[in-house]
Parts: structure tokens; sequence; C-alpha cells
């Protein structure tokens, strides 16, 4: 546990010091901001029918920053250290490629769910304007945690695979953009089992069941056995580099 709170702090103190963070929380920022302004506008406006409940729409807005968010947190995590040499100093460290592996992925979830935590004030002030259901709220934000898990996990993975950030970013977005693309097909699929299978990893309809209240321990389970998946490609990707 040492060797893992040891890459896990290293690597959070290069989050908040990096000029990528600033960038990044920025855009996170920009974007919540004008989709909570589209919702508070829906609220105010007698002529347009507000989301119930009231922050549903806010977090089926989240698709966008969930495509781009966990590629681009992730993109540096491994493949710098490859690109640089220092994972081979790192590895003969004390420590395992899985610690590693390990260390990096929770600091790059600390700080996904980091930028999250300003949103909380959105929810006050519209709570201030109407009635909100706090249950939503929180299943929205499980779902926002629970889904930005699974996705940090496979940028984590795309970026074990190449010295490149780039590279590894542009893995990680088509990765994570495949995950969004099956619920287009969902529908149009007759086969019940394969239906079922699609609609079981359709994240999109997560979202919205989510942001809706619901809270289906499948979707947990899934995002859970895709975490450690995900994390294991890549601790098996840092052994056979370390072999080479």
């Amino acid at each position: 546990m040492k060797a893992v709170w040891a890459t896990y702090t290293r690597e959070l103190r290069a989050y908040y010091f990096s000029p990528l963070a600033y960038v990044v929380l920025f855009f996170f920022l920009f974007v919540t901001g004008v989709v909570f302004i589209n919702l508070v506008g829906s609220l105010v406006d007698p002529r347009v029918m507000a989301p119930d409940p009231a922050l549903s729409y806010f977090f089926r807005s989240s698709w966008l920053l969930l495509i781009l968010l966990a590629p681009v947190l992730t993109m540096r995590l491994i493949s710098e250290e490859l690109k640089s040499g220092s994972i081979e100093i790192l590895m003969t460290a004390p420590i395992t490629e899985a610690q590693v592996v390990a260390g990096k992925y929770l600091a790059s979830f600390t700080f996904y769910a980091s930028l999250w935590l300003p949103t909380l004030v959105y929810a006050l002030l519209i709570a201030q304007q109407s009635e909100v259901d706090w249950g939503p709220v929180a299943a929205g934000y499980l779902g926002i945690l629970g889904i930005g898990a699974l996705l940090l996990a496979i940028g984590t993975f795309a970026s074990s695979m190449t010295r490149s950030q780039l590279v590894a970013a542009m893995v990680g977005v088509a990765l994570v953009f495949l995950l969004f693309l099956v619920g287009l097909f969902e529908e149009s699929v007759t086969h019940e089992g394969m239906k079922e299978a699609l609609a079981y990893v359709n994240l999109w309809s997560h979202i919205d069941e989510f942001s809706r209240g619901i809270v289906d321990t499948r979707h947990l389970a899934y995002y859970g056995t895709g975490v450690l998946f995900f994390l294991f490609l890549a601790t098996r990707a840092l052994e056979d580099k370390k072999w080479r």
C-alpha cells in the first residue's frame, strides 16, 4: 500500500501543478456553465417544458465531457514515463507494475472527481428556484463517477500502449466513443440476446437512468468489472515492455 500511496501522491501533485489541469478545468467549467444556464432558462421560461427531475438535463448533457475528459486526463499517465525513460527507473524500485498502474489510476480518478465537486453549487442554486429531489441528484453523481471510473481505466490502458500522449489520447477517445456508439445499434438489433448485451453496455441509457434516479446495480458491477479488466491490461502492457 505504501508503494501505491507514493505513486498516487506523486501523480496527484503532477495533476494539480500541470498547466493542462487548468486548461481542462476551464473547459470543464465552461461546458457545465453553459449547460447550467440552459437549464435555468428552461426552469424560468413558462413556454419551455422543464426537465423532471430538474437536474436530469444537466447529467444527460455530460456525455461530451465524459468522452473527452477521460482520455485527456489519462493520456500522459504512462506514455510520458515511457517516452522519458523514467518508467525504467521506476521499475527498478521496490514496486510492482500493478502498484504503478493502481496509483496512477487512483490519482486520475481523484482529479476527475474533484472537477465535478464545484457543480454541486449548481444543484444548490437550482434548489433556490424550484423543488429538487435529491435522490436523482445523488444517483446522477453516482453515475458520473461510475462511468468516469470505467472510462479512466480505458484511458490508462491506452496510455500504457504507446510513448505518444497524442496517440494515447486518440486511442482513448476511440475506445470510449465506441462504448457510446453501441447505443445507436441497440434498437436496430432483432436478436434478443444481442439486444440485451448491447443494452448492458450502452452508456447512453446508463446516463439517462442515473439522471432519473434509477440505480441499477448491474451497471455498477459492469463499471467495476471494466475497471479491473482494463487496469489488468495496462499492467500486462507494462510487464511486457519491462522484458523487451
